[in-house]
């Protein structure tokens, strides 16, 4: 889709927020209520003319109505431009957006070269680590696949309608029954392909939790996982299977994906997301979520999903004229390493470090189990509403040890009352909002005592005598 043509959603958002009817609107822009509802629908494009008037009339600068992908672009060139390899050379975050508006190509050349530098860096670190503690050296890795897949994610914003085609195809033809969905796929894997799902014991099976056998035609899942972790692996072998030519089409117009490991591992990816949609189909979950206002653990329990799978099914209601609330989310473990990102709430998440330790989702691992709920400011004055938790995968036995994340979502502050979340916080007073940065090094908040580097565009100047709120805190 044109990018003059994505742009509906947006409006609709600001105009409800000012409280305005689309007839109200509709004159100020001196255009027909039918033409605009035309425009909020993504159905009629936008003109430069009109892009002004919106601008004036919302009080908002251009850049609210940038494509997504331009504002990535900009975003990711402004954090490369923060590591300290450019101290001093005085690139405003500004001046990289503007780089990257009006020269997208070098602005594409300068990111991937900035990611050539940092795979080179982190491999010689671990290099060097390993021949510190071994006295050998070891194959070191760049990582980027998974970056590679996060980026296919992004581009298509989380949703693949030829998968969620493919999905409900399979719900009809396999007669599903939402009470028992696991053996309604079981049965459609023996009659459709002539494979046999088995549970087996650890003692049988002690390092994978699925494991597809194409010769002998049998999939078997680990007794370790619970039913919702059954069911999903289930249904992960009949996206690989029955979707095949879904999950082949979409990975052939993937330009992201550059190496076979990254083809690979965007086929499990988009094979996750089938498996999803095919226990949580489309119009079903989000006509749930609407009625219990996306509240996460009520529908884990309605669709037998854990609290992190209906997470990500959240992020994927994008179709047109039936969208869910625009979420992002993110996944880190104890030590703040970022492990899944995705925004559709326009929020931006840091690539190359991580997350602002103001974040709620940091502070999720203080109660665990318990959701914490935060209003975020960030850096481009935009306000969200975040919620986190911490999740805990299913242990293997005693011997086992438990691995814990913390899983953060969140969404525009305009669309925050359509959360159970939000239920008594004071969503008007955005004074009380909790100032979030990207990175440290792009963070122009100050005065904040848990900074960790010193902001690019501020010198560090180190006064013996006197002390701020932090170690790079500026003092008079």
């Amino acid at each position: 889709m044109n990018d003059a043509f994505a742009l509906g959603g947006k409006i609709k958002t600001l105009r409800r927020r000012d409280g305005l009817s689309q007839v109200e609107l509709a004159q100020r822009l001196g255009i027909s209520a039918s033409y605009l509802n035309l425009i909020e629908g993504n159905k009629r494009p936008l003109t430069a003319t009109l892009l002004l008037k919106l601008a004036q009339i919302f009080r908002v600068d251009l850049s609210t109505f940038a494509s997504a992908e331009d504002a990535r672009l900009g975003a990711d060139l402004a954090e490369a431009f923060g590591d300290p390899i450019f101290e001093g050379q005085g690139v405003a975050e500004s001046e990289a957006r503007e780089l990257a508006a009006e020269n997208a190509p070098v602005a594409r050349a300068v990111i991937a070269l900035y990611r050539a530098y940092v795979s080179a860096r982190d491999n010689a670190q671990a290099l060097a680590s390993r021949l510190s503690e071994e006295g050998e050296a070891g194959a070191a890795t760049s990582g980027t696949p998974t970056e590679e897949v996060s980026d296919l994610i992004q581009r298509h914003m989380n949703h693949f309608p030829s998968l969620e085609s493919a999905a409900e195809a399979i719900w009809r033809e396999a007669r599903l029954d939402s009470e028992d969905v696991y053996n309604g796929l079981a049965r459609y894997l023996q009659t459709k392909h002539g494979v046999t799902v088995k549970v087996v014991r650890v003692s049988d099976e002690r390092r994978a939790m699925r494991r597809y056998d194409p010769e002998q035609k049998v999939l078997s899942i680990s007794e370790v996982l619970p039913p919702r972790s059954r069911r999903f692996q289930v249904a992960h072998q009949v996206g690989l299977l029955a979707a095949s030519a879904e999950l082949d089409s979409v990975l052939a117009d993937a330009p992201e994906l550059t190496t076979k490991e990254a083809h690979a591992l965007g086929r499990v990816a988009l094979a996750n997301y089938f498996a999803a949609a095919a226990l949580m189909p489309y119009d079903m979950f989000l006509d749930a979520a609407r009625a219990e206002r996306y509240d996460v653990e009520l529908l884990a329990h309605r669709f037998g999903a854990s609290f992190e799978q209906v997470c990500h099914r959240m992020t994927t209601l994008r179709r047109p004229g039936r969208e869910g609330v625009p979420f992002h989310l993110l996944r880190i473990d104890m030590a703040g390493n970022i492990s899944k990102r995705f925004s559709a709430s326009g929020i931006r998440i840091a690539r190359f470090s991580g997350a602002c330790p103001r974040w709620n989702v940091h502070a999720a691992f203080l109660t665990p189990g318990m959701i914490r709920v935060q209003i975020s400011r960030m850096p481009d004055s935009r306000v969200y509403f975040c919620i986190a938790r911490t999740i805990r995968s299913d242990r293997g036995g005693y011997n086992v040890p438990h691995t814990v994340h913390a899983i953060g979502m969140g969404c525009p502050i305009e669309n925050a009352r359509e959360l159970v979340y939000a239920d008594g916080v004071d969503l008007e007073n955005l004074d009380a909002a909790v100032p979030v940065g990207v990175t440290c090094r792009l963070c122009e908040h100050l005065d904040c005592p848990q900074r960790a580097f010193p902001p690019l565009l501020h010198p560090l100047r180190i006064q013996e005598n006197v002390r701020g709120v932090s170690f790079y805190s500026p003092v008079g």
